[in-house]
């Protein structure tokens, strides 16, 4: 089952001052509908992770990161991942720091299996404090 969250062990970690988002490498591992990722996940794994047309083993590098600020929230964006071409399924990913020995930082959900035929794209919400995918309030 795969659960969209953000990982205890990324929390912890930002207090305790071990990643950066802005100056590390972080990325995002695509996972089929077998995987198990949720609060708990502490790191990348290749178990259950997709394969296929376009994708090469441990994803793809987050770009356009960005941190700000606005009514008392703090808010992580991410450039959109593309893949192209594309001919694989998925059912969900992890943001990952491959910096910080793959560390886990989030969990996401598609809701369903996905399969892309072309061109594989996973949206990021909008950069806001309301919609970011990553927030701190």
């Amino acid at each position: 089952m795969i659960y969209q969250t953000l990982t205890l062990s990324f929390k912890a970690e930002i207090l305790q001052g071990v990643q950066n988002l802005l100056t590390d490498t972080v990325k995002l591992a695509l996972y089929t509908s077998n995987a198990t990722l949720d609060e708990n996940t502490t790191v990348y794994s290749s178990t259950n992770e997709i394969s296929g047309t376009g994708y090469s083993a441990g994803g793809k590098v987050l770009t356009g990161v960005t941190i700000n600020t606005s009514n008392g929230v703090v808010y992580v964006n991410f450039n959109n991942a593309v893949w192209t071409p594309a001919s694989f399924t998925a059912a969900g990913g992890l943001i990952y720091n491959a910096s910080k020995s793959n560390k886990s930082i989030a969990v996401l959900s598609f809701g369903a299996d996905k399969t892309a035929t072309n061109t594989f794209t996973v949206q990021m919400p909008a950069n806001t404090s309301t919609s970011a995918l990553l927030r701190f309030t």
